[in-house]
């Protein structure tokens, strides 16, 4: 074995340093072929990605592109860690929800779920889960002092916490060894519920906290939920912005209980959607962190107290109810990026959670996720692994000032239950949930499964009905909401007749000239549950027209490159039209030849970028599909 001398020889020695510049030339080389003429930071700035918030994702980053120092794992300000050690100890906490309303099925779920991985338990408590009185039956043969419990009742969270408080009392366990959170959350529970009288509940709340201060050591009275804010569409700044707002007004209220501010901190846990965005997930936990280390420097609290404990939960919005199986790779990304985000506790929901209650194939899944993550892909063992990336810092940093704006502007209207009473936040996210639905009707937020590579003859997923969401306040959102009423008409139309409403795609020359645009309009239509019907290259008009008519479909769409559409369209369409085509679709933008189209028969013209969910509910219209 050669042994290279210490005297600081590099392999790069010999190449001189590339710069900034000489790569933003190359890219202009490279947008000129493609007909975008833009030079030095224009050319990098037609590459960047846009984010929501302001933000966007650069094709590049360097050490020029720097971010404020981190600083360690488990020192202010917490951005890489809460810890020292991360998680590299034990792995994160994996905790999973059960909202089972009743008591039997729910323990047998909850006993196999601590006996095959999981370390905690999230209860869904009250009307939208398990009754109150029955969480004795529900934890029957669970070992309290072992597997921390995690409440979520809603604005029934003090009654529920006084019923697992006795429970604790009844089976003798020590009150120091009592674990979890009572989960106790009025202005979550307000936004959810519309609910505007948020002073009683939060005096009740820091009534319990002032109980688990001095009689639980190992006990949380209240959790920051920022579900509600993501779950009504809300982008990640604003998520981050209200918990901290939310954080804060549970910090005066414990503070005026009588708790100094480092017991208020330790009282409170912070819950925050992981999404299949890997980088923002890890970008926002670690910003969340350095966010509360702020709210606990500018509280005179003490440095180590500011350390924020995070429950990371994979989102609900990203969920589909078609092709559910695709959801498994959307948790496993979502996962990854709440570890490596550094969650203290992660729960992945089940795959079929947008269908109602999961079975319990879906829940060994769901738990198996942070198994393998854990002990096969060893994410943990390296503590805070992003740590570093310049992209990474980078974005985290942009992050936490949008959020940190946000958070002021809610201090600004009186806080976060005066935002809730206001309606600004309502106002907010659906603002930004109508950017973000205008973008999935676009489908440039592709959702797989769905509005890309549906499959219409999969065969649906049935599960027990969830309890109901608490009306009235924020709405709930999911991804694939516009699509899946295109679906339910095709559905009812398929009951209905017994054959789904299709489409007639004539496919015009040779296989190289019509794929493409022949695999984008299937896609499209497919993603309205309209079922091809493909004719690949007829070889006059007469046959495009013949075929149409033996197809059984009422609409057609031309589909070749623009060169054979120059030599083909105007004719085919005009023949389609006469064997009763009630519209005539043309893949692709017509060009200077929009009106030579249009006089010949073409109706529409669909390509990429275009409102796909408007097209397809017109279509469903124009074919008489209620």
């Amino acid at each position: 074995m050669t042994v290279l001398p210490d005297d600081g020889f590099s392999l790069a020695a010999e190449f001189p340093d590339a710069t900034r510049q000489q790569w933003q030339r190359l890219v202009e080389g490279v947008l000129s072929k493609a007909g975008t003429a833009a030079e030095g930071p224009a050319a990098e700035e037609a590459l960047a990605t846009a984010l929501e918030d302001g933000l966007a994702t650069r094709p590049l980053y360097t050490a020029e592109d720097g971010a404020p120092d981190p600083g360690r794992p488990g020192f202010p300000p917490f951005t890489r860690g809460g810890r020292p050690e991360g998680t590299a100890v034990t792995g994160w906490d994996v905790r999973q929800n059960h909202a089972r309303s009743e008591p039997r099925k729910a323990n047998e779920a909850i006993l196999a779920d601590l006996e095959n991985g999981v370390t905690s338990l999230w209860l869904t408590v009250g009307e939208r889960g398990l009754p109150v009185d029955s969480l004795p039956a529900a934890l029957d043969g669970v070992y309290l002092d072992l597997a921390p419990v995690v409440l979520d009742a809603g604005a029934e969270f003090e009654a529920a916490a006084q019923q697992l408080l006795r429970l604790y009392d009844e089976r003798e366990l020590p009150r120091t060894a009592a674990l979890g959170n009572l989960g106790a959350d009025p202005l979550g529970a307000a936004a959810r519920s519309g609910d505007d009288d948020s002073a009683g509940p939060l005096a009740a709340a820091a009534g319990l906290a002032v109980q688990c201060a001095r009689e639980y050591p190992g006990l949380r009275a209240l959790t920051v939920d920022a579900l509600p804010y993501h779950e009504a569409g809300g982008s990640a700044a604003q998520e981050l912005g209200a918990s901290l707002a939310t954080g804060v007004a549970y910090l005066r209220a414990l503070t005026d209980a009588g708790l100094t501010v480092e017991e208020a901190l330790a009282q409170l846990e912070f819950r925050y959607a992981a999404t299949a965005d890997q980088f923002l997930t890890i970008a926002k936990l670690r910003a969340a962190r350095r966010l509360w280390a702020r709210v606990a420097e500018v509280s005179d609290a003490a440095p180590a107290a500011g350390a924020q404990r995070q429950h990371a939960v994979t989102s609900s919005v990203m969920m589909t109810r078609r092709d559910p199986w695709v959801n498994m790779l959307r948790t496993t990304v979502a996962c990854l990026g709440a570890g490596v985000g550094g969650a203290d506790a992660v729960t992945v929901l089940p795959f079929d959670h947008a269908l109602g209650l999961p079975d319990a194939f879906a829940r060994r899944i769901a738990r198996n996720t942070s198994t393998i993550l854990l002990e096969e892909s060893h994410l943990a063992r390296v503590i805070d692994p992003a740590g570093g990336s310049w992209y990474v810092e980078r974005l985290t940093d942009e992050l936490a000032h949008a959020a940190w704006e946000w958070f002021r502007e809610i201090e600004r209207a009186g806080g976060q239950a005066a935002a809730l009473r206001s309606g600004l936040v309502a106002e907010r996210l659906a603002a930004t949930w109508e950017d973000r639905r205008a973008d999935l009707a676009a489908r440039r937020e592709p959702i797989t499964g769905v509005s890309e590579f549906p499959h219409l003859g999969e065969e649906p997923v049935h599960r027990d009905p969830a309890p109901a969401a608490p009306a009235g306040g924020l709405p709930v959102v999911r991804r694939d909401e516009a699509y899946e009423e295109l679906r339910a008409r095709s559905d009812a139309h398929l009951a209905a007749t017994g054959d789904r409403p299709r489409v007639f795609l004539a496919a015009l020359g040779p296989a190289a000239a019509h794929t493409g645009r022949l695999t984008f309009a299937a896609n499209l239509f497919q993603a309205g549950g309209i079922e091809p019907v493909p004719c690949t290259a007829p070889e006059t008009p007469a046959a495009a027209a013949a075929a149409f008519a033996g197809s059984g479909a009422t609409v057609a769409c031309l589909c070749s490159s623009d060169t054979l559409y120059a030599e083909h369209a105007e004719a085919v369409a005009a023949a389609l039209k006469e064997a009763g085509a009630r519209q005539v679709f043309l893949a692709g933008r017509p060009g200077e030849r929009r009106e030579a189209y249009r006089r010949a028969g073409v109706d529409e013209f669909v390509f990429a970028g275009g409102d796909a969910v408007a097209v397809l509910s017109t279509v469903l219209d124009r074919m008489g599909v209620a």
